[in-house]
């Protein structure tokens, strides 16, 4: 029992006569090496390593973010024109004059053109924009209006 009594004072116990709490040898080993000295008989601050923990907690360093490729400025684009949104509709038209759509379908033909109804359409719409107002006044006075609606099965 005597040599567990020096045990027990050598690890730091408060008096001889007291047990004290048996200490793991990791920590026996952990207080010796920081007891020693450096090599070179003295502590120096400046040639001891830095502890783990402060290394882990090192954080990279900012110069890899400097490496990364500039984004040279590209040079304008031609500007490009933008195709026109479709709308997609429905009219009722007499059938004398959707035959004529047919015939005016033919004459392109002769020209050596290939068109559909709706550039026909079109092709209408720009030439009455063109008009002047009373030459359109005229020819919306030519054209008869029509009841609106789905016409009559028959």
């Amino acid at each position: 029992m005597a040599t567990a009594t020096r045990k027990t004072v050598a690890q730091g116990a408060s008096s001889p006569g007291k047990a004290a709490l048996p200490v793991k040898p990791s920590a026996r080993l952990a207080a010796k090496a920081s007891a020693k000295p450096a090599k070179g008989g003295r502590k120096s601050a400046s040639k001891a390593s830095p502890p783990l923990e402060a290394m882990s907690a090192v954080k990279p360093a900012k110069a890899v973010k400097a490496l990364k490729p500039v984004k040279l400025a590209r040079p304008p684009k031609a500007d490009k024109p933008r195709k026109p949104k479709l709308v997609r509709d429905s009219f009722t038209i007499p059938k004398p004059e959707y035959a004529v759509l047919d015939t005016l379908k033919a004459r392109a033909l002769k020209t050596g053109k290939t068109v559909k109804k709706s550039e026909l359409l079109r092709a209408g719409i720009k030439a009455l924009a063109a008009l002047p107002d009373l030459a359109f006044a005229a020819a919306l006075d030519a054209v008869p209006a029509l009841k609106t609606g789905r016409p009559a099965k028959g």
